[in-house]
């Protein structure tokens, strides 16, 4: 039993009342029958665009899809994205249907959708139409194409991240004829727009069950991504390492928070170790150099996908510095707080355990992390000195030494370093005098 909110209801009502079959229809019906709360609703009525139009005129509208016969109506309680039965046509840039064909039943318009699972409707009096048995795959926790799986491919390339993404996210096993589609028409996702590729990857990677389907749909991966191509099956031969390249990488990701920046940046926090990869005269692997040569990889994989440019600030110093040291005593943390914030310190921390995990090698390295962690909560606690906002002198001060231009800012930048390392109190006199030594000494020089 599906409950629909007011505001569905209240549409469906009104168009019914016309004359115009109604449904609840996709994603809010699979997530309503999981137990989820559905992010929106969507219905789909054998109303044609003009027909929906005179249901709802007066009301807040919005017909930028009335050419595809779809109509968004704004209410108090969400928007309400309202399509016409629909048959698709042609698919030739292999993403958008060339035009649409309006149809009279919600059975010809649940055909045209791609997955079981999503060729569901509801209606609150005739109960769940359901021909392609999506309830059954639902509760057996199956993805299953609608129809013939290559069609429904060729048709849109995108849905062969979104299945991998629903497999992520949900858990489900991808039915073996849908898998062997996706893998036959992998290909195509060539002429998928960089910004829906990049929106998919990020709900895959930040899925609860992200580490299975990387795992399993590595190959897919490596036709989006082709730059981490060289990580799969390359072998680290180090004692700190059980996984080859890839698969610690995705083991990586998996024990990191599932925010998209973090995700991304334990993906692809190693993706330069090949090109770095030497072995020494016992056999044991090294990756000079890895950190920078990661990060120029994942700039050019970032580019292309075009994120935003604080993501990708924020991505590309998690991945250059993944592997330096932060401190493990009051002033060493001090000193890495005063250099990248308390927000990039937590980000790479996070890094670091992930990373640790990840290695499956020595768990005493998560420990020590976690005693990290406990250090940087102490010197937060004390309120410790660790930026130029927090000294006692500000550049007013320095300047009423008689220092300009400059100077200021070393000045600035070498008290804040002496109080750091313990050379000094953070008072103002301690400060002003040390300052005025400093002068001093240089005047002598």
């Amino acid at each position: 039993m599906i409950r629909l909110p007011d505001h569905a209801a209240c549409a469906i009502e009104r168009l019914e009342a016309a004359g115009f079959e109604t449904w609840a229809v996709g994603g809010c019906v699979r997530d309503s029958l999981r137990g989820a709360a559905p992010h929106d609703w969507d219905l789909c009525t054998a109303a044609r665009p003009e027909e929906m139009q005179a249901v709802f005129a007066g009301e807040r509208v919005l017909a930028t899809g009335l050419k595809h016969g779809t109509l968004t109506l704004l209410t108090d309680g969400g928007p309400l994205e309202i399509t016409t039965f629909r048959a698709d046509g042609g698919y030739s840039d292999g993403r958008h249907p060339d035009g649409v064909r309006f149809v009279g039943h919600v059975e010809d318009d649940l055909a045209r959708r791609d997955f079981t699972v999503g060729a569901m409707a509801w209606h609150p009096e005739r109960s769940l139409c359901d021909p392609f048995g999506g309830q059954d795959d639902l509760q057996d926790g199956i993805l299953r194409a609608v129809g013939d799986p290559d069609a429904r491919f060729q048709e849109d390339a995108l849905r062969i991240l979104r299945a991998v993404r629903f497999a992520s996210q949900l858990g489900f096993t991808v039915e073996l004829e849908t898998a062997a589609a996706m893998r036959r028409q992998a290909a195509r996702l060539d002429c998928i727009a960089a910004e829906r590729i990049r929106e998919e990857l990020t709900g895959m990677l930040c899925g609860r069950f992200a580490q299975r389907a990387l795992m399993e749909f590595t190959d897919i991966l490596g036709m989006v991504l082709p730059e981490l191509v060289p990580m799969f099956g390359c072998a680290q031969q180090n004692p700190h390492h059980l996984y080859d390249v890839w698969e610690h990488s995705v083991r990586a990701t998996g024990q990191v928070p599932a925010e998209p920046v973090l995700r991304w940046s334990m993906l692809l926090h190693d993706c330069g170790k090949p090109a770095c990869k030497t072995v020494d005269e016992n056999g044991v692997g090294h990756f000079y150099g890895h950190p920078k040569a990661s990060r120029e990889i994942a700039e050019r994989i970032l580019r292309r996908l075009r994120f935003s440019n604080e993501d990708s600030e924020r991505i590309l110093l998690l991945v250059e510095q993944h592997d330096r040291p932060l401190g493990d005593t009051d002033k060493l943390v001090r000193r890495r707080l005063s250099q990248i914030g308390e927000d990039r310190f937590r980000d790479l921390l996070a890094i670091k355990k992930g990373d640790a995990v990840g290695q499956g090698t020595h768990p005493e390295d998560v420990a020590w992390l976690y005693g990290m962690e406990r250090c940087l909560n102490d010197v937060l606690a004390a309120e410790s000195c660790f930026s130029l906002r927090q000294l006692a002198v500000d550049g007013n001060d320095i300047k009423a030494l008689g220092l300009s231009g400059p100077a200021v800012g070393e000045m600035l930048h070498a008290l804040l370093g002496a109080v750091i390392d313990g050379q000094a109190d953070n008072t103002r006199e301690a400060l002003t005098a040390l300052a005025r030594a400093r002068m001093e000494e240089r005047h002598d020089e």
